[in-house]
């Protein structure tokens, strides 16, 4: 980064390349090289990569940490993913984190489990339903969808408002079931292979308070996403409650997740798999 760089800026910068993948937003531009993806975020091409190898350190170091435990090493030996399949994630930034929960599975599985992560910051619902042409090319054996939490995101939040919904809760609900039923059209995983995670709990009183969201005007409220929720913990796919796991685990924003929180979402994932898996036996 220049020699002028603040120490603010620096913060910034890593939380953009943290949650800010480029080269998923502008698919229409085809590949872009790391030499523009580095400009994007105004760091030199070694320094970008340099950060990205920073992250993906860390969700390893993450990784090996939870396995030194022999209780969850055995659970996630359960884990139904195998040599040669291709595991496709849906999500927004929860899941686009290069520090998120995906991020850490991919190094729970060997190498010749493919992991390919389609979430992108800020996505609704109605965003993701844009992505099935992709996933029919990519012919997935199983996707992991953890979609919801902008859809609740409140626009006019503030002095006595409530806001409005970004995407209705009617809405949200259609969508989510279109995803999974036009899907299942096009040859893609069946129910047992098609796993929800529900949006991770919301700190509305930190959120509430950050200033970023404040000037916007927008907000969460822990009963919408406890709606989204509800609705998925009623499919009768598996859902993966995670907002008990994540309570507390927040950024200075009380909506995106901490490492600890990403690890959490982790355990929540492999502990219901593996209880699945041993429920089958």
């Amino acid at each position: 980064m220049p020699e002028n760089t603040t120490d603010t800026d620096k913060k910034l910068t890593d939380k953009l390349v943290r949650f800010q993948q480029p080269e998923k937003t502008l698919r229409y531009l085809g590949e872009l090289p790391d030499t523009r993806l580095a400009d994007l975020f105004g760091l030199d091409t070694e320094a970008y990569r340099k950060l990205l190898r920073d992250l993906d350190g860390r969700a390893r170091d993450t990784a090996a940490a939870l396995l030194e435990d022999p209780a969850f090493a055995a659970r996630a030996d359960r884990l139904p993913f195998r040599p040669g399949q291709r595991v496709v994630a849906l999500g927004e930034s929860t899941t686009a984190d290069r520090l998120s929960w995906f991020s850490i599975l991919r190094h729970l599985l060997p190498e010749s489990v493919e992991l390919v992560n389609l979430a992108v910051s800020g996505s609704t619902t109605t965003q993701a339903l844009a992505q099935l042409p992709q996933l029919g090319f990519l012919r997935p054996d199983w996707i992991l969808c953890m979609l919801g939490a902008n859809d609740a995101q409140r626009l006019g939040r503030g002095a006595g408002s409530a806001g409005t919904r970004l995407v209705s809760e009617a809405e949200t609900e259609r969508n989510l079931l279109a995803l999974r039923d036009l899907a299942g059209r096009g040859g893609l995983p069946g129910p047992d292979r098609w796993i929800w995670l529900t949006p991770s709990a919301v700190d509305q009183e930190r959120a509430d308070a950050y200033p970023h969201f404040r000037r916007a005007g927008i907000g969460w409220t822990s009963e919408d996403v406890d709606g989204v929720a509800d609705f998925l913990l009623g499919r009768p796919e598996l859902t993966v409650d995670t907002r008990r796991a994540t309570a507390g685990l927040h950024l200075d924003d009380g909506v995106h997740l901490t490492l600890d929180g990403q690890r959490a979402v982790t355990v929540a994932l492999v502990d219901a798999l593996a209880q699945r898996a041993g429920a089958a036996t």
